[in-house]
Parts: structure tokens; sequence; C-alpha cells
């Protein structure tokens, strides 16, 4: 069925492509570029992202930041997201040095991730708050074979197809509908291209790992005589890897460690964990080739020189593959109608990896499905303990907790995902004249789908296990007793043979699939004039249908595999929307008032999933003088459930927590008699026999919830821009732009986090949150509930600043400096009233679990020498301190420094370009950070630790 859907999407292409071809003459390479911007442009208004009705882009009534093509060649980086992420504005998001997913399970807002996958969170208000468009039409969401995304994968986006993007900076869902509530990035393909343009990138770590290589070719052809216009291009991106083990930050568990006496590793090791008989055991040493002997071959479990160190045995870096192709073809039918058609395909193969699998069996080993059941026969020929080692599943009394070995012989955990993204737009556009105003029309219509399937090799089947683990009896035809109990050496030999690993071992195969239709009709123009301008109006109409799904392999849905569980999931739906835009100019070049007009829409949307809702905005310009523009502005916002938070099943996220009931070292329950009482109350034994370690790991299970109502926001804008005409004698351009936002948010979805369920179950004796915390009968938690609720409020504040200098010519060339900043007055949580929680303020911390830091101030400033025959440029990256939400840990304020040179030489007409780079020019190491999930650093913020050199040669630049 894949198969036969790619070979479809590559067949469609092929005759898109010839189809657009065949209708060229011969001499269209060398015909003048056309296409809607430059067309556009010619009487100076254009559609700039923030309005629908055409305007010149220098007077714009709402905050817009353009990156182009220049701008991310800078960088150095071969993904899009990687670009965005590093805006000031930009929270970072999901990236490829994210190595989690697949091996602790979905994030507990009920969306899936896949590593290899990238997204752009503006705000600090999650990826699924930024809508994604492309040239102004909505794309396919990703798909993670780990669950169901709710945002844009924008690694499915060839670099070469972009001609620039444009970030609004400001909710806008009265134009562009859900989603667009801290912001919307429109990315913008290129439309017109004469010739060949082509590039070939390799970079590379100074430690001699992650190998980067992008090769990106695009041709266009144009003709103006026929109206025909083509640019259609491929791409190939590989990254290898970098393992946490070749950087001294991600070495151990925890920061600076140099043993597990710090803390936070792993009770499951190769030499096991055998809590059993009313004592907690490991072995001497493993025994290989005989039986265990009780009590000779074992020893009391100590948890700071028993516990076995993971850390070096993940990615820190993730390896990706990616190779795809993309057409954009328009074809005037006559003066005033154009058709136009664009195909994007993208497909990634992409690995994560994980130490070797921890298996849990038992009684308190909190897995929620048959492994906590398994009882050990004493027919078992390897069970030293001669007795059945009962769980209690069958009526009898449980004599053992668990047992805890790390499942060496089966090999790292690896995950590998394969996806293909396809996408597919038609549409006519054109304009007409009612009297002396001009009008434009277009409809479009998109098609997209998202198809990821993920292997997961060396899962543990737990019903061959328990078979295998049973009365030998029972353990017939190709049944192998299993032997738990003689250790492993890592890089040696272990007990387990290669035949008990084909009986108990299984790899998992998950899948999921999204997929979009959109039809869009758009008319816009001018209605009368008025002393300032004319009266400018749009109006539209919208139709969408979303589905997806997730379709974990059987034997995961049957609750018989070894790792995270998760649950399948399906769902979709549909909305109606009509939306109007009115610009009026109210003052026109009248004494302080230059200019002054107002802005206005409203949209109405009717869904299937909650039923109908209505936002509206209203904004307005004054420029006192032609230097200055002041804007202000007020929009509401909606963002709708998104399927996986409809519709998705019970997923558990391992969640980097503590347990206040612990007698373990930083456990409240020895120290604090109300804790005590409380704990106590909520399962755990009073002898205080239960000591789990902290700095572990706690299953957070998350569900969707069809009863879920939309979020709502609204945003208050106000700036300014100062582009002084007296400058002009000495720059070409000079600007100071600076923009404040406050953002309400309402509704937002999101479980209860599991620490404050935690902390007021034990401390305040709270039911509903004593309620969703389950735990065995030796006190560990089973699982905490975490069901998807319309739950919290969220307020954020800040200021954007952006100032722009370009000389006048210098040797040849010109000097610019261009800097971008962001300052974060407040981002607070607000959860609702009778969880009687207190206000979770953020700004200034990092959150952890999941990572995400939110710096008071960040800034970007760039200064440059350019010619056509050669170049240099340095980019400052600055983001202040952070406190760690423990109370106790402060990551410092850290610079990045960038440095890029280039050389195009003269003799060669300027087509061929080399250009030389190092990102992290300084060597500068993440902070380190104690409450993160990933390798001791938060990789949604900061570099991967060491220089990145990269050279490119690229051609018709």
């Amino acid at each position: 069925m894949r198969d036969n859907t790619i070979r479809n999407i590559l067949g469609t292409t092929a005759i898109a492509l010839v189809t657009a071809l065949g209708a060229l003459p011969a001499q269209a390479q060398t015909a003048t570029p056309v296409g809607a911007d430059t067309a556009a442009a010619a009487d100076g208004d254009i559609v700039v992202t923030g309005s629908r009705i055409r305007r010149s882009p220098l007077d714009s009534d709402k905050p817009v930041v353009t990156v182009d093509q220049t701008s991310i060649a800078r960088t150095g980086l071969t993904s899009v997201a990687d670009v965005l992420q590093r805006l000031p504005s930009a929270a970072g998001g999901l990236n490829t040095k994210t190595n989690n997913a697949g091996n602790i399970g979905g994030p507990p807002d009920g969306t899936g991730v896949s590593s290899g996958s990238a997204e752009v969170d503006l705000r600090y208000l999650a990826a699924k708050r930024t809508l994604i468009l492309v040239d102004g039409l909505r794309f396919v969401n990703g798909s993670a074979a780990g669950g169901i995304p709710a945002s844009v994968d924008l690694n499915t986006l060839p670099t070469n197809m972009i001609e620039r993007i444009e970030v609004l900076q400001s909710g806008a869902s009265p134009l562009y509908g859900s989603d667009a509530v801290a912001g919307v990035v429109n990315i913008i393909t290129k439309q017109s291209q004469v010739g060949l343009k082509a590039s070939g990138q390799f970079g590379t770590y100074r430690q001699g790992d992650g190998h980067t290589q992008n090769y990106e070719a695009s041709y266009g052809i144009q003709n103006k005589a026929s109206g025909t216009s083509v640019v259609f291009g491929g791409n190939y991106t590989k990254q290898e890897g970098v393992s946490t083990a070749n950087r001294a930050i991600s070495q151990w568990p925890t920061p600076g460690a140099t043993s597990c006496a710090a803390g936070g590793c792993s009770s499951a090791t190769p030499s096991g964990r055998y809590d059993v008989l009313g004592g907690s055991y490991t072995l001497n040493a493993p025994v290989i080739g005989r039986n265990s002997v009780f009590p000779t071959d074992f020893r009391r479990y100590s948890s700071s020189t028993d516990s076995w160190n993971f850390a070096p045995y993940n990615y820190l870096l993730t390896p990706s593959e990616r190779y795809g192709g993309f057409l954009n073809f328009k074809q005037a039918l006559s003066d005033t109608i154009n058709f136009r058609t664009k195909l994007v395909y993208t497909h990634r193969h992409s690995t994560t990896e994980a130490a070797f699998l921890p298996l849990f069996v038992g009684p308190d080993a909190g897995n929620g499905n048959l492994l906590d059941t398994i009882s050990i026969d004493r027919t078992n020929p390897y069970n030293p303990f001669g007795v059945t080692l009962s769980s209690g599943a069958d009526g009898t009394p449980a004599n053992y907790s668990t047992i805890r070995r790390r499942f060496v012989e089966g090999g790292q955990r690896v995950f590998t995902q394969d996806v293909d993204t396809f996408s597919a737009t038609m549409g006519l556009d054109g304009s007409f004249h009612v009297g002396d105003h001009k009008w434009y029309w277009d409809v479009n219509g998109v098609y997209g789908l998202n198809d990821a399937h993920q292997l997961f090799t060396g899962n543990v089947n737990a019903a061959n296990l328990a078979r295998a683990l049973g009365p030998v009896a029972n353990c017939t035809g190709d049944c192998v007793p299993f032997n738990i109990f003689g250790g492993a050496t890592v890089g040696g030999a272990g007990s387990i043979t290669p035949a008990m690993l084909k009986y108990v071992t299984f790899d998992e195969r998950d899948k999921s699939f999204q997929q979009l239709w959109d039809f869009t009709a758009n008319l816009s123009g001018e209605l009368f004039d008025l002393p300032a301008g004319a009266v400018g109006v749009a109006i539209g109409y919208e139709h969408r249908d979303q589905y997806a799904s997730y379709d974990p392999d059987p034997l995961i849905v049957a609750g018989l595999g070894a790792d995270v569980p998760t649950s399948p999931a399906r769902g979709g739906f549909n909305v109606d929307e009509i939306y109007g835009e009115l610009r009026v100019p109210i003052l026109k070049d009248q004494p302080f008032f230059n200019r002054l007009e107002f802005d206005g829409a409203v949209r109405h949307s009717n869904y299937s999933s909650f039923g109908s809702n209505t936002t509206f905005t209203a904004s307005g310009l004054w420029k006192p003088v032609a230097d200055l523009l002041l804007r202000g502005g007020y929009a509401e916002s909606l963002r709708a459930p998104s399927i996986g938070e409809l519709y998705a099943g019970p997923s558990r996220f391992d969640a980097t927590i503590n347990d206040p009931c612990t007698s373990a070292a930083g456990g409240a329950f020895q120290t604090n008699a109300t804790v005590r009482a409380n704990c106590i109350a909520n399962g755990v034994p009073a002898s205080g026999s239960y000591a789990e370690p902290t700095g572990g790991q706690l299953g957070v299970f998350s569900q969707g919830n069809t009863a879920l109502r939309p979020e709502t926001a609204k945003t208050w804008t106000a700036g300014g821009v100062y582009s002084p005409s007296w400058a002009r004698g000495f720059s070409r351009a000079l600007s100071l732009e600076v923009n404040y936002y406050k953002i309400d948010l309402a509704n937002a979805i999101d479980s209860v986090p599991a620490t404050l369920t935690l902390t007021r179950c034990a401390f305040n004796a709270d039911p509903v949150s004593c309620a969703a915390v389950r735990r065995t009968g030796s006190g560990q938690i089973a699982g905490i509930n975490g069901r998807l609720l319309n739950l919290n409020a969220i307020q954020t504040e800040g200021l954007d600043g952006t100032f722009l200098f370009r000389s006048p010519t210098v040797r040849g060339g010109t000097i610019g400096l261009t800097v971008n900043a962001a300052y974060l007055i407040k981002y607070n949580i607000l959860p609702p009233a009778d969880l009687g929680a207190p206000v979770q303020e953020y700004a200034g911390t990092e959150r952890g679990s999941p990572d995400q830091a939110y710096p008071r101030g960040k800034v970007n400033a760039t200064l440059d020498w350019s010619t056509r025959n050669y170049g240099v440029s340095f980019t400052g990256r600055y983001i202040s301190k952070v406190d760690e939400r423990d109370g106790i840990h402060t990551m410092g304020a850290t610079f990045y420094g960038d440095a890029q040179v280039y050389v195009s030489p003269s003799w060669m007409d300027n087509r061929w370009r080399l250009t030389l780079g190092v990102n992290n020019i300084f060597n500068k190491a993440p902070p380190q950070c104690f409450t993160c999930d990933s390798a001791n650093f938060d990789p949604t913020t900061y570099d991967l630790p060491g220089q990145f050199g990269y050279a490119r040669l690229s051609y018709g630049f």
C-alpha cells in the first residue's frame, strides 16, 4: 500500500513536470523572469503576511520579521527549522538534537514526536500554537510513528525551494484561522528563476563527528511571451550522529559526575537487581556457563555503587538522511488569469538510539501490562532461589517486588523512522477592474499527506517471556527457558543465549499517517476612494478536512511490549470558515498625520469537532512624519483541539521527576510528619521501606479527550519603526524597530504537571491529586494520570527590537549591521482555581522535563562586509542566564560566535562562490542542566558542544 502511494506521488510529479516543460519554447531559458511577486511589485503593493489586502511592505501595521536566502546561507545550517529556532522571538522546539523520542514516550500534551523532525515555537507557547503556511496556504502536519503531532515538520521543506520566510509575530486567527496564536511563519517559495542554481556543503564538528552533507540544485525556465514560468529542483541532506560518549557534558546522567554515587543512574543493571524474598540483591559478577547460586553468587544491592551508567549509550545529535524535490509552475492563461501548481516531495530516514533495554518484571515494575504479573516458577532451570517468585496475580501472596535486568545481549535500542511527505497545490488567480479600482482573486486547492513508519529492533514479547520464565513443563515447542539470573558484561558474554533471545524478542513496527485537504477562495480590492486613499477590502472562504491515525505494533496494543506502552488513535475533523478584512485610510499628508489608517478583520469558523467560533482583530497605523511609523493592535485567536489531543489513547511519558514520598535522600517521608501521613494514606508502607532514589523517571500516562474546547487568546501589540531620512547621506538603510506584545491564553490544553500532582498529594492530601497517583503494594509509583484537559491560563508579555544599518559603498562593498533582540517580561501559567496551586512563573527559568529554557533576554547581531567578489561576516548570539526550578542551580549566560567568509571570483563572472564558516567559533559549551531530560543540557535553546566548521561551493547565486 505504501509503495503504491509513493509510486503514485512520483508518477504525478513526473507527469506534471513533463507537461510543464512541454509547454515551453526553446528560447525560454534566456527569457526575462516573471512571477506573482515581481509583477505585483510593479505598482509597489504586494500581499504582506499579516494582511490579505495588498499594500506597500514599508507600511505594515503588524510586526513582521523577514529571513531571506542570504540570511539562511549565512548560518551554515541545512534545516529551515534550525534557522528559525535562532530567532530571538523563537523558543526553539523539536530538532535533531532531540534523541528521547521513541524511548521515553510521547510528550504529555497528547501530541507525538519523531526524531528527525523539526518545529518552530514562537513566544514559548509551543509549536502547535504557531501556524506554518507555504505561500500563504496550509501545509500538512508531520507524522511521528509515535503519536499524532499537531505541527508541521519543517524538515519536509527543502531550503533551495525558499525565496524568503516572513514571520508574523502576532496572533492572526481572524486572517488565517486556527493555530495562529503566537504568530505565523509564512514560507514564500521561488516563483521565478532563470537557469541553474546549485550548491554543495560539507560540515563537521571539531571532534571529527556529526558530519553533514547538503547538496541542492534548482533550475528555472521563463518565457515572457507565452507567460510560462517553471522552477524545479532537488535536494539531498545527510547528517551523521554524535554520541553522548564523545562529549564530556553527557557522559554521566548527572552534570559533572564521575560515578553513579552522584545519582541519576539506572537500577536496571547488566548484573541485575533482584528485589525478592524481602531483600534487594545483585550478582557479585556475571555468571556465565553455569547456573547462579543463591546466596553464594549474590550480595546486597547498593544504588550508589551498583546502579548503571546509561548515559554514554545515546545520541546527542541524531543521524538523518533526507532527499526530495519540488516544482513550481505558472502558466498565464490570459493577460489577467494565471494557473499555478506546486508539488513538494520529501523522504526522511532518521535514527535514534538508546541504551540497552531495561527489562523490569514483577508487581512493582510499573509497566502497566503483562510484565507486572509474571511469576518465575521454581522449575525454571535457572531460578536460584528454590521457590516460585510469585507476583500475586494468581492469588498467591507476592514474594518478590521486581527483577530489573539490562538487556545487554539484545543490543542497544535502535529506532529508525522512514517518513514520506507529499504536498500538491493547484490554483487559479487573476485580476479585473471595477472602474478605476483593481481587484484580485484566487482559488486554491491543497492536498498533503505524511506517511511515517518506525522500526524498533529488540523489544521483548511479554507473553513469550512469561512462558519462558514459567513452569518448564509448559515451555515446549519453540519455547526456550529464559535465564534472567546470570547477568552480562557490556561488550562481553551474557547469560541470555541467542536461542533465548530469538524466542523472547521481536521487531516493533509502528506507523502513523496525516492527511490534509484544503480549499480556499479569496477576493481583494478597493471599494472607493477617500481623501487619504482607497478603502481596501478582502473576503474569503476556506474549507478544510484533516485526518490522522497512529497504529502501534499489534503486540504493543495487546500490552505485550517491554518498552514504553502506547495505544492506537485515529480521527479527524472538518471546518468551514469565512472571513473579511477592511482597511480604511483616514488621513494622509497632513501636519502630524503623514498617514493614519485603520485595519480590521473578522473570521467565523464552524468545526465538526466542537461547533462554531468567531474571532476578530483591529489595528491602526499612524505616521506623524514620514520617518516615524507607530502602530498598535488587538487580536483574538483560536486554536482548535488537534486530532491527537482529541483522540489519542493512553500513552506513557517517562518524566524526570522526584517522588516526595520516598525515604531515600531528597524525599520528605522521613523528615516531614505531614508528608509521611499523607503518603501512607496514598499507599506507601508505614515502615519507610519504600526508598526509590531521586533523579529517576516516573511514568506519566496521558490520554486525549473528545470533550476538549478550543483554546482562545487575546493579543495586544504596540510598536514603532524609525527610519530617519537625515541618515541617508551616510547610509543606504538605517532603521530602529521596537515592538511590545501581551498575550493572554485561556483554556490551554494540557495535563496537570506530574510534579504538582505528587506535591499536592504528599503535602496537601488533595484527593484529586492522590487519586491520580497509582502505587503498588510496596509504594512504587505504577503511574500518574495525565489526561488532557482545558486546564491552564497562560500570560506572556515581552519586547522585540530590531536595528538595521547598511552603509554606502566602502572599498567596493557595503558594511551592514543587523541586531535582533527579545526581552521576556513575563511568562506565567495560571492553574485553575480548584487546584489551589500557585502561579507558575517561568520567565528567567528552565522548565525541565520536557526541556525548555525561558531566558529573559536573547540577542542576535550580525556585522558583515560584502562585495561581489568577497565578503566576511560575524554573528554573535547571546542568551541570558536562567535559573533551574529546583531552586539550587543556575545556567549561566551564554554567548556564541559564528564567522563566515566567501570569495566569488570576477573572472568567473561571479557565478561561483566558495564559502567557509565556523559556528560556535569560541567553542562555548552549553550550560549544564540538572533538571533536563536530555544529555545534561537543553537542546531546544543551546548548541551542541563543539565548534562546527563547514565549506560550501555554490553556483548561480
